[in-house]
Protein backbone atom coordinates (compact mmCIF):
# COMPACT_ATOMS: atom_id res chain seq x y z
CA UNK A 1 0.00 0.00 0.00
CA UNK A 2 1.13 3.64 -1.13
CA UNK A 3 1.98 6.22 1.82
CA UNK A 4 -0.64 8.43 0.39
CA UNK A 5 -3.07 5.32 1.04
CA UNK A 6 -2.34 4.52 3.82
CA UNK A 7 -2.89 8.23 5.49
CA UNK A 8 -6.60 8.39 3.82
CA UNK A 9 -6.96 5.16 5.00
CA UNK A 10 -6.01 6.64 8.41
CA UNK A 11 -7.88 9.47 8.12
CA UNK A 12 -11.10 7.39 7.69
CA UNK A 13 -10.60 5.64 10.48
CA UNK A 14 -9.28 8.56 13.01
CA UNK A 15 -13.38 10.55 11.54
CA UNK A 16 -15.26 6.99 12.21
CA UNK A 17 -13.98 6.48 15.68
CA UNK A 18 -14.53 10.51 16.45
CA UNK A 19 -18.15 9.81 15.29
CA UNK A 20 -19.14 6.72 17.08
CA UNK A 21 -17.79 8.51 20.21
CA UNK A 22 -20.01 12.06 19.70
CA UNK A 23 -22.85 9.73 19.04
CA UNK A 24 -21.82 7.72 22.13
CA UNK A 25 -20.57 10.42 24.87
CA UNK A 26 -22.46 12.93 26.90
CA UNK A 27 -21.86 16.28 26.05
CA UNK A 28 -20.93 18.15 28.98
CA UNK A 29 -24.08 20.78 30.51
CA UNK A 30 -26.08 19.25 27.80
CA UNK A 31 -28.72 17.12 29.23
CA UNK A 32 -28.45 13.26 29.85
CA UNK A 33 -28.76 9.58 28.25
CA UNK A 34 -32.50 8.68 28.69
CA UNK A 35 -33.12 6.18 31.17
CA UNK A 36 -34.40 2.60 29.93
CA UNK A 37 -38.20 3.79 31.61
CA UNK A 38 -38.52 7.13 29.29
CA UNK A 39 -37.22 4.92 26.46
CA UNK A 40 -40.16 2.89 27.10
CA UNK A 41 -42.88 5.24 27.82
CA UNK A 42 -42.16 6.93 23.88
CA UNK A 43 -41.50 3.20 22.29
CA UNK A 44 -45.71 2.26 22.05
CA UNK A 45 -46.02 2.40 18.60
CA UNK A 46 -47.58 -1.06 17.22
CA UNK A 47 -46.06 -2.61 14.10
CA UNK A 48 -48.13 -4.30 10.78
CA UNK A 49 -46.43 -7.38 12.52
CA UNK A 50 -47.87 -6.89 16.24
CA UNK A 51 -44.42 -6.05 17.29
CA UNK A 52 -44.79 -3.87 20.30
CA UNK A 53 -48.42 -5.35 21.18
CA UNK A 54 -49.01 -5.09 25.16
CA UNK A 55 -50.96 -8.39 26.12
CA UNK A 56 -54.18 -7.69 27.04
CA UNK A 57 -57.76 -8.24 26.00
CA UNK A 58 -61.38 -7.23 26.24
CA UNK A 59 -64.97 -8.44 25.07
CA UNK A 60 -66.92 -6.16 22.38
CA UNK A 61 -69.68 -5.96 25.37
CA UNK A 62 -67.06 -4.15 27.75
CA UNK A 63 -65.37 -2.24 24.58
CA UNK A 64 -69.30 -1.00 24.39
CA UNK A 65 -69.49 0.43 27.91
CA UNK A 66 -66.25 2.31 26.60
CA UNK A 67 -67.15 3.87 24.01
CA UNK A 68 -70.29 5.36 24.96
CA UNK A 69 -68.81 6.96 27.73
CA UNK A 70 -65.57 8.25 25.98
CA UNK A 71 -65.93 7.57 22.22
CA UNK A 72 -69.95 7.94 21.54
CA UNK A 73 -69.65 12.00 21.86
CA UNK A 74 -67.55 12.64 19.03
CA UNK A 75 -68.48 9.61 16.61
CA UNK A 76 -71.71 8.45 17.61
CA UNK A 77 -73.17 5.60 19.00
CA UNK A 78 -72.34 3.29 16.45
CA UNK A 79 -69.63 5.12 14.86
CA UNK A 80 -71.49 6.63 12.15
CA UNK A 81 -71.80 9.96 12.75
CA UNK A 82 -70.30 12.80 10.55
CA UNK A 83 -71.12 15.87 12.91
CA UNK A 84 -68.07 16.00 14.67
CA UNK A 85 -65.50 13.49 12.73
CA UNK A 86 -65.79 11.75 9.51
CA UNK A 87 -67.71 8.35 10.18
CA UNK A 88 -65.75 5.00 11.08
CA UNK A 89 -68.28 2.67 10.29
CA UNK A 90 -69.98 1.90 7.30
CA UNK A 91 -69.79 1.08 3.45
CA UNK A 92 -68.40 -2.48 4.15
CA UNK A 93 -69.77 -6.00 3.42
CA UNK A 94 -69.46 -9.68 3.97
CA UNK A 95 -68.53 -10.04 0.52
CA UNK A 96 -65.25 -7.62 1.54
CA UNK A 97 -64.67 -9.01 4.85
CA UNK A 98 -64.42 -12.61 2.59
CA UNK A 99 -62.15 -10.66 -0.19
CA UNK A 100 -60.17 -8.63 1.53
CA UNK A 101 -60.49 -5.94 -0.64
CA UNK A 102 -63.39 -3.09 -0.43
CA UNK A 103 -65.72 -2.98 -3.42
CA UNK A 104 -67.44 0.35 -3.02
CA UNK A 105 -63.82 2.54 -2.58
CA UNK A 106 -63.72 1.69 -6.51
CA UNK A 107 -67.60 3.44 -6.70
CA UNK A 108 -67.40 6.89 -7.17
CA UNK A 109 -71.15 7.09 -6.80
CA UNK A 110 -70.71 6.10 -2.68
CA UNK A 111 -71.03 8.91 -0.43
CA UNK A 112 -68.19 8.96 1.51
CA UNK A 113 -65.26 6.99 2.91
CA UNK A 114 -64.86 5.40 7.12
CA UNK A 115 -62.04 3.97 8.69
CA UNK A 116 -63.45 0.43 8.34
CA UNK A 117 -63.01 0.93 4.48
CA UNK A 118 -59.67 2.38 4.01
CA UNK A 119 -57.73 0.75 7.41
CA UNK A 120 -55.72 -2.61 5.90
CA UNK A 121 -54.57 -3.46 9.57
CA UNK A 122 -55.51 -3.98 12.88
CA UNK A 123 -52.59 -2.52 14.08
CA UNK A 124 -52.65 0.66 12.65
CA UNK A 125 -56.49 0.62 14.76
CA UNK A 126 -54.97 -0.27 17.92
CA UNK A 127 -51.97 2.17 17.67
CA UNK A 128 -54.17 5.49 17.09
CA UNK A 129 -56.68 4.31 19.42
CA UNK A 130 -54.43 4.17 21.88
CA UNK A 131 -52.05 6.90 21.12
CA UNK A 132 -54.44 9.66 20.58
CA UNK A 133 -57.56 8.81 21.59
CA UNK A 134 -59.94 10.26 23.11
CA UNK A 135 -58.65 13.47 21.17
CA UNK A 136 -59.08 15.72 24.15
CA UNK A 137 -57.36 13.20 26.78
CA UNK A 138 -54.85 11.21 24.73
CA UNK A 139 -53.41 8.36 26.16
CA UNK A 140 -55.37 7.99 28.90
CA UNK A 141 -56.87 4.62 27.94
CA UNK A 142 -55.66 1.21 29.40
CA UNK A 143 -54.44 -1.33 27.38
CA UNK A 144 -57.58 -3.69 27.72
CA UNK A 145 -59.97 -0.55 27.07
CA UNK A 146 -58.08 -0.09 23.71
CA UNK A 147 -58.71 -3.81 23.34
CA UNK A 148 -62.56 -2.85 23.67
CA UNK A 149 -62.77 -0.22 21.42
CA UNK A 150 -60.87 -1.64 18.61
CA UNK A 151 -63.16 -4.81 19.66
CA UNK A 152 -66.73 -3.05 19.60
CA UNK A 153 -65.77 -0.70 15.93
CA UNK A 154 -64.81 -4.22 14.37
CA UNK A 155 -68.17 -5.84 15.63
CA UNK A 156 -70.10 -2.84 14.45
CA UNK A 157 -68.20 -3.64 10.87
CA UNK A 158 -69.02 -7.49 10.94
CA UNK A 159 -65.07 -8.43 11.21
CA UNK A 160 -65.93 -10.30 14.47
CA UNK A 161 -68.70 -11.64 16.32
CA UNK A 162 -71.02 -10.15 19.63
CA UNK A 163 -68.98 -12.65 21.63
CA UNK A 164 -65.64 -12.32 20.50
CA UNK A 165 -62.56 -11.22 23.22
CA UNK A 166 -60.09 -9.49 21.24
CA UNK A 167 -56.55 -9.96 22.69
CA UNK A 168 -52.89 -9.85 22.03
CA UNK A 169 -53.37 -13.84 21.21
CA UNK A 170 -55.34 -14.00 18.36
CA UNK A 171 -55.79 -10.15 16.80
CA UNK A 172 -53.27 -11.99 13.93
CA UNK A 173 -56.60 -13.70 13.38
CA UNK A 174 -58.60 -10.64 13.13
CA UNK A 175 -56.59 -9.13 10.45
CA UNK A 176 -57.61 -11.89 8.73
CA UNK A 177 -60.79 -10.83 8.42
CA UNK A 178 -60.14 -7.46 7.68
CA UNK A 179 -62.35 -5.72 4.62
CA UNK A 180 -59.57 -3.87 2.95
CA UNK A 181 -56.37 -6.16 4.31
CA UNK A 182 -55.48 -6.75 0.78
CA UNK A 183 -56.22 -3.06 -0.07
CA UNK A 184 -52.31 -1.62 0.45
CA UNK A 185 -50.63 -1.22 -2.97
CA UNK A 186 -47.25 0.11 -3.50
CA UNK A 187 -47.47 1.17 -6.77
CA UNK A 188 -47.63 4.73 -6.46
CA UNK A 189 -43.84 6.10 -6.95
CA UNK A 190 -43.59 7.23 -3.28
CA UNK A 191 -40.83 4.92 -2.69
CA UNK A 192 -37.76 4.69 -4.94
CA UNK A 193 -36.26 1.66 -6.13
CA UNK A 194 -36.95 -1.61 -8.96
CA UNK A 195 -38.26 -3.79 -5.61
CA UNK A 196 -41.02 -1.08 -4.48
CA UNK A 197 -43.47 0.52 -6.47
CA UNK A 198 -43.63 1.11 -10.20
CA UNK A 199 -40.14 0.78 -10.98
CA UNK A 200 -38.72 4.09 -9.30
CA UNK A 201 -40.68 5.95 -11.49
CA UNK A 202 -41.84 9.24 -9.10
CA UNK A 203 -45.64 10.45 -8.74
CA UNK A 204 -45.14 13.71 -9.67
CA UNK A 205 -42.82 15.44 -12.24
CA UNK A 206 -42.41 18.91 -10.87
CA UNK A 207 -41.25 21.26 -13.63
CA UNK A 208 -39.57 24.61 -11.49
CA UNK A 209 -40.81 28.11 -12.95
CA UNK A 210 -37.74 30.06 -14.99
CA UNK A 211 -39.64 32.35 -16.93
CA UNK A 212 -42.86 34.52 -16.10
CA UNK A 213 -43.16 33.74 -12.38
CA UNK A 214 -45.45 35.51 -10.15
CA UNK A 215 -43.81 37.64 -7.68
CA UNK A 216 -47.31 37.94 -5.05
CA UNK A 217 -49.97 35.52 -4.72
CA UNK A 218 -53.25 37.06 -5.13
CA UNK A 219 -56.17 36.03 -2.36
CA UNK A 220 -59.41 35.05 -5.08
CA UNK A 221 -61.04 34.31 -2.28
CA UNK A 222 -63.24 36.52 0.18
CA UNK A 223 -65.81 37.42 3.01
CA UNK A 224 -68.32 39.81 1.49
CA UNK A 225 -69.83 42.55 3.74
CA UNK A 226 -73.21 41.43 3.87
CA UNK A 227 -72.29 37.95 5.21
CA UNK A 228 -69.20 38.85 7.43
CA UNK A 229 -71.01 38.61 10.96
CA UNK A 230 -74.01 36.84 9.70
CA UNK A 231 -73.73 33.58 11.68
CA UNK A 232 -71.59 34.96 14.58
CA UNK A 233 -67.91 35.80 14.94
CA UNK A 234 -66.13 33.30 13.76
CA UNK A 235 -62.77 34.13 16.06
CA UNK A 236 -65.23 32.63 18.77
CA UNK A 237 -66.55 29.76 16.42
CA UNK A 238 -62.77 27.60 16.18
CA UNK A 239 -61.71 25.07 18.73
CA UNK A 240 -58.86 26.47 20.93
CA UNK A 241 -56.13 24.81 19.16
CA UNK A 242 -54.03 25.61 16.30
CA UNK A 243 -52.79 28.52 14.78
CA UNK A 244 -56.28 29.48 12.61
CA UNK A 245 -58.64 30.68 15.26
CA UNK A 246 -60.89 32.69 12.57
CA UNK A 247 -61.37 36.36 11.42
CA UNK A 248 -63.01 38.36 13.96
CA UNK A 249 -66.02 39.54 11.91
CA UNK A 250 -67.51 41.79 14.63
CA UNK A 251 -64.56 44.15 12.91
CA UNK A 252 -64.82 45.90 9.49
CA UNK A 253 -61.99 43.97 6.74
CA UNK A 254 -58.98 44.44 7.03
CA UNK A 255 -59.25 45.57 10.65
CA UNK A 256 -56.43 44.23 12.95
CA UNK A 257 -57.60 42.60 16.07
CA UNK A 258 -58.07 44.42 18.92
CA UNK A 259 -55.63 43.76 21.74
CA UNK A 260 -57.45 43.19 25.00
CA UNK A 261 -57.58 45.39 28.04
CA UNK A 262 -54.96 44.53 30.76
CA UNK A 263 -56.92 42.58 33.14
CA UNK A 264 -57.17 44.39 36.74
CA UNK A 265 -55.22 42.89 39.04
CA UNK A 266 -56.50 39.95 40.88
CA UNK A 267 -57.56 39.98 44.36
CA UNK A 268 -56.20 37.93 47.02
CA UNK A 269 -58.71 35.13 47.42
CA UNK A 270 -59.49 33.78 43.72
CA UNK A 271 -63.51 34.42 42.81
CA UNK A 272 -65.88 31.33 43.00
CA UNK A 273 -66.17 32.24 38.88
CA UNK A 274 -62.15 32.16 38.88
CA UNK A 275 -62.53 28.56 40.79
CA UNK A 276 -65.37 27.40 38.07
CA UNK A 277 -63.38 28.91 35.54
CA UNK A 278 -60.25 26.83 36.19
CA UNK A 279 -62.56 23.94 36.58
CA UNK A 280 -63.96 24.49 33.39
CA UNK A 281 -60.65 23.96 31.50
CA UNK A 282 -59.05 21.07 34.11
CA UNK A 283 -61.45 18.44 33.22
CA UNK A 284 -61.65 19.43 29.54
CA UNK A 285 -65.00 20.95 29.19
CA UNK A 286 -63.49 23.77 27.07
CA UNK A 287 -63.06 20.64 23.98
CA UNK A 288 -66.82 20.68 24.09
CA UNK A 289 -67.95 23.82 25.38
CA UNK A 290 -67.84 27.42 24.88
CA UNK A 291 -69.12 30.19 26.69
CA UNK A 292 -71.39 31.80 24.15
CA UNK A 293 -70.91 29.97 21.00
CA UNK A 294 -71.56 26.59 20.06
CA UNK A 295 -69.01 23.95 19.85
CA UNK A 296 -69.64 20.30 19.81
CA UNK A 297 -72.55 20.98 22.99
CA UNK A 298 -74.68 24.16 23.45
CA UNK A 299 -73.35 27.36 24.73
CA UNK A 300 -73.24 27.47 28.43
CA UNK A 301 -75.02 30.52 28.53
CA UNK A 302 -77.72 29.40 26.23
CA UNK A 303 -77.48 26.78 28.90
CA UNK A 304 -78.06 29.03 32.03
CA UNK A 305 -81.17 30.67 29.68
CA UNK A 306 -82.43 28.01 29.45
CA UNK A 307 -82.56 26.56 32.98
CA UNK A 308 -83.07 30.10 34.62
CA UNK A 309 -85.98 30.67 37.13
CA UNK A 310 -85.76 26.66 38.13
CA UNK A 311 -85.22 26.62 41.67
CA UNK A 312 -82.89 23.30 41.44
CA UNK A 313 -80.80 24.36 38.41
CA UNK A 314 -77.37 23.67 40.31
CA UNK A 315 -78.67 20.45 41.31
CA UNK A 316 -79.82 19.61 37.62
CA UNK A 317 -76.82 21.13 36.00
CA UNK A 318 -74.31 18.85 38.79
CA UNK A 319 -76.28 15.52 38.33
CA UNK A 320 -76.02 16.11 34.49
CA UNK A 321 -72.63 16.82 34.52
CA UNK A 322 -71.85 13.62 36.54
CA UNK A 323 -74.22 11.14 34.44
CA UNK A 324 -74.15 12.65 30.89
CA UNK A 325 -77.06 12.08 28.57
CA UNK A 326 -78.59 13.45 25.32
CA UNK A 327 -81.46 14.50 23.58
CA UNK A 328 -81.76 17.62 25.37
CA UNK A 329 -79.48 19.85 23.19
CA UNK A 330 -78.81 17.74 20.14
CA UNK A 331 -78.21 13.66 18.80
CA UNK A 332 -74.76 13.75 20.04
CA UNK A 333 -74.79 12.68 23.68
CA UNK A 334 -72.49 14.14 26.13
CA UNK A 335 -70.45 11.34 27.95
CA UNK A 336 -70.48 10.74 31.94
CA UNK A 337 -67.32 12.69 33.76
CA UNK A 338 -65.50 11.59 36.31
CA UNK A 339 -65.20 14.71 38.08
CA UNK A 340 -65.78 15.12 41.77
CA UNK A 341 -69.08 16.25 43.53
CA UNK A 342 -67.84 19.12 44.70
CA UNK A 343 -66.20 20.32 41.16
CA UNK A 344 -69.89 19.03 39.65
CA UNK A 345 -71.56 21.38 41.88
CA UNK A 346 -69.05 24.29 41.49
CA UNK A 347 -69.25 23.94 37.80
CA UNK A 348 -73.43 23.96 37.82
CA UNK A 349 -73.54 26.83 40.13
CA UNK A 350 -71.22 28.73 37.79
CA UNK A 351 -73.25 27.90 34.67
CA UNK A 352 -76.52 28.45 36.28
CA UNK A 353 -75.36 32.33 37.57
CA UNK A 354 -74.59 32.63 33.37
CA UNK A 355 -70.64 31.34 33.35
CA UNK A 356 -69.24 35.03 34.02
Amino acid sequence: MSSSRKVILGLALAAAATLASAQTSVISGLGRPATAKEIAAWDIDVRPDFKGLPKGSSTVAKGTDVWEAKCASCHGIFGESNEVFSPLVGGTTKDDVAKGRVARLLDPGFPGRTTLMKVSTVSTLWDYVNRAMPWNNPKTLTPDEVYGVVAYLLNLGGVIPDDFTLSDRNIAEVQKRLPNRDGVTTRHGLWPGKGMGNGGVPDVKAVACMKDCATEPTVKSFLPDYARNAHGNLAEQNRMIGAQHGADTTQPAGTRPVAPAAPAAAAAKPSAAGDASALFKKHSCNACHSVDSKLVGPPLREVAKKLAGRGDAVDYLAGKIKSGGSGVWGAIPMPAQTLSADDARTLARWIADGAQ
